[in-house]
């Protein structure tokens, strides 16, 4: 059988075991790198992830402008067949580094409007969803004032950065670019 440790003795064996704990030096490193290793990660993370999109943004900025252009210029009324499937196409080839996703992330809104003053931009977000119902696609005639919006759905890879743009169901993001311009005086005849 064993003595049994007077109260003194067990505290006095805590005191010195909190000593040495706090006198030695062993895997202090691993230790310290354990507290930094997390928060480290999480900010090499959510600087890739913002570093993706501001690409897809900045390439999503200059296919929308490609594509409106064709709008601007009545080549894609002229054409004959002008849909918004076509369109979403059009801006899709130039974001071919995507993958094979782009056509089903990627929905426009193409509206015509009497001023630059009557602009309006409603948000095609309802419920964490796009409504593809509230979205057009008019392209509109030589003269009109024409606004042409794109709207992809970016899935984030990080947690916790969902709140930094339009917030989606399924942990993703609405990019959104968009161009507004009069088109130009065109001939309907496709000349």
């Amino acid at each position: 059988m064993q003595p049994r440790l007077t109260r003194r003795v067990r505290e006095s064996r805590l005191a010195r075991m909190i000593v040495r704990l706090a006198e030695g030096r062993r895997g202090s490193a691993a230790v310290e790198f354990a507290m930094v290793a997390l928060p480290f990660l999480a900010l090499i993370m959510g600087i890739l992830e913002i570093s993706m999109i501001y690409l897809v943004s900045t390439t999503l900025e200059n296919a929308t402008a490609d594509a409106a252009r064709q709008i601007r210029t009545g080549q894609l009324q002229t054409a004959g067949g002008a849909t918004s499937a076509g369109f979403v196409t059009t801006i899709c080839g130039e974001l071919t580094w995507l993958g094979s996703n782009c056509s089903n992330n990627l929905h426009v809104d193409v509206r015509t409007f009497a001023s630059f003053s009557n602009i309006t931009q409603a948000s095609p977000i309802k419920n964490g969803v796009i409504d593809t119902t509230a979205l057009q696609f008019t392209p509109g005639t030589a003269g009109q004032i024409v606004l042409v919006r794109a709207f992809y759905q970016w899935t984030l890879f990080t947690p916790l950065l969902d709140g930094i743009a339009a917030q989606m169901n399924g942990g993703s993001t609405l990019l959104t670019a968009t161009a507004a311009f009069k088109n130009e005086p065109y001939s309907n005849t496709g000349t």
